[in-house]
């Protein structure tokens, strides 16, 4: 049965193969990004996140049966909106559509997270975010190092968190609602592709996502799409508040004693 999917960051990486992969499939895909698809759109700022939703409300007023929030920056990048668009961007895509995921006979929700998520973060930023105050959050945000990977840890660290309250939540699970999530690992993309380019970002992507595949350097977007695209239509009704982790082994090397 043909489903109708919004995907943000559809524009390019592992949004726009999940895109793909969902329309080879014969299903309608809403595609969210700052350029090239149905919905132009900034969410990195309240009002573009209320225009996301209006607009996709305009696309398919009966409702929708599947949103995955894919957009995102990397780090470097300023800290404040790095939390902008990773965390509360992402947050505000899945709360604002909700109402018209109700709509749905089989409604599904996808976030995709990182790896990153499990190294070092801001615990004080992650707990600000998790209150749902982004005044303060960007206040914090302040006074991280945009230089270092901090910033985009936290961002995805509590985004990963959110998603595991949120899934066995009333509002989700005791709706009829499953929200799970996905954390790719090194996968190459025209977003990470600064760092594969030189031998400093490459050094630092054997340090910070080691993987136990001897023939795969890095993960392919249709990788990823393939396992998100099964998520946002899974059939089945058990599985919810999970973090896939499509990474080439990445989490089980960091924490093998992890269950």
């Amino acid at each position: 049965m043909q489903k109708t999917i919004v995907i943000t960051g559809a524009a390019s990486g592992i949004g726009r193969a999940t895109a793909e992969t969902l329309k080879a499939a014969g299903h309608q895909v809403i595609g969210v990004d700052l350029r090239d698809v149905d919905v132009i759109a900034d969410l990195s700022t309240p009002a573009g996140r209320t225009a996301m939703v209006d607009a996709v409300t305009a696309l398919a007023p009966g409702g929708i049966d599947g949103v995955v929030a894919v957009a995102g920056i990397p780090a470097p990048a300023h800290p404040p909106l790095l939390l902008a668009v990773n965390f509360f961007g992402a947050v505000a895509t899945l709360e604002g559509l909700r109402p018209l995921l109700l709509r749905s006979v089989a409604p599904r929700a996808v976030v995709i997270t990182s790896t990153a998520s499990l190294t070092d973060y801001a615990p004080e930023l992650v707990d600000a975010c998790l209150l749902g105050d982004e005044a303060a959050a960007m206040r914090h945000a302040e006074h991280v190092n945009p230089n270092t990977a901090t910033g985009y840890a936290t961002s995805k660290h509590a985004l990963a968190r959110w998603m595991r309250r949120a899934a066995i939540s009333d509002d989700w699970a005791g709706s009829g609602i499953l929200l799970n999530g996905v954390a790719p690992g090194r996968t190459f993309t025209p977003m990470t592709q600064p760092f594969f380019d030189t031998e400093e970002g490459r050094a630092m992507l054997d340090k910070a996502t080691p993987i136990a595949l001897s023939d795969c350097p890095y993960g392919k977007p249709e990788e990823l799409a393939e396992v998100i695209a099964f998520l946002a239509t899974l059939q089945g009704r058990y599985l919810l508040g999970q973090i896939l982790y499509v990474d080439g082994g990445t989490e089980a090397i960091v924490r093998p004693t992890m269950i």
